[in-house]
């Protein structure tokens, strides 16, 4: 397998996962007092058994997600570059992937015509608010137009259809820059996340994983050289099905 292919975050899964199972099975073993010899080798060969099940079935999910991730990835980059860039460069960029892909399009005082429709870019850090559509149908009146812009709100959106007008959004910018050539150099940054959501979501993170797996991993082999191993055998299971839980369900930190 060459390196290009080599899918290390599926084998650390699978790898996680064959470790879980097998420190777990052979605690329960041992608290059936089962001879060692044994609850090394039965939970060997389930652990692999587990192991290769799950490589099976993780491997199309992981392919998905990761393709999934690096597009979202890619799709927030342009975004931010849009709501940082000059109006004009803006502007020119849009004219450029429309000609590109065919369309008719050319610059109209603060907007673009695409296919005699007039086009306004409002790329900003947050949603495009009601107040912003209320006031281009002010400008506009009857004549139908299209907003280029990162995301709309709730209620702009449902303004725009109530007057039969619509908007090219993030998926929709992604797709036509897509077609026709990122512009370059995307101005780097991130996004800032300071939501109270966003910190508890980081306090789950899937790398706070291998903490609870270490601690409970190491507990269960110690509960195999003391004289009462209940409270390391029940400690260290609880601390690796917690690891498990979180590296199910934690969230997947960004960068």
């Amino acid at each position: 397998m060459s390196m290009k292919k080599f899918d290390f975050p599926l084998f650390a899964d699978v790898l996680f996962y064959t470790a879980s199972a097998w420190f777990i099975l052979v605690g329960m073993m041992r608290w059936f007092r089962m001879p060692t010899w044994v609850c090394f080798t039965v939970a060997t060969l389930l652990a692999l058994a587990i192991g290769g099940i799950l490589f099976l079935f993780l491997s199309s999910r992981h392919k998905k997600r990761y393709l999934g991730k690096k597009e979202l990835e890619a799709r927030e980059k342009l975004m931010l570059h849009l709501a940082l860039e000059t109006d004009e460069r803006v502007r020119a960029a849009l004219l450029d992937a429309f000609l590109k892909d065919g369309k008719e399009a050319h610059c109209e005082q603060d907007a673009l015509s695409m296919d005699e429709t007039p086009l306004i870019p409002i790329f900003t850090m947050q949603p495009v608010s009601a107040d912003a559509v209320a006031h281009l149908l002010k400008v506009y009146q009857k004549r139908p137009f299209i907003i280029a812009c990162n995301a709309l709100s709730p209620e702009a959106e449902k303004l725009l259809s109530a007057f039969a007008r619509r908007a090219m959004t993030a998926a929709d910018i992604y797709e036509l820059f897509n077609r026709t050539g990122m512009p370059e150099p995307l101005i780097c940054g991130e996004i800032p996340r300071k939501s109270v959501r966003t910190k508890l979501r980081r306090a789950f993170s899937k790398r706070n994983a291998y903490p609870f797996f270490v601690s409970g991993a190491a507990l269960l082999v110690m509960s195999l050289f003391v004289f009462f191993p209940v409270y390391y055998l029940v400690t260290g299971s609880l601390l690796i099905i917690a690891a498990i839980l979180i590296r199910i369900f934690g969230y997947v930190p960004q960068g």
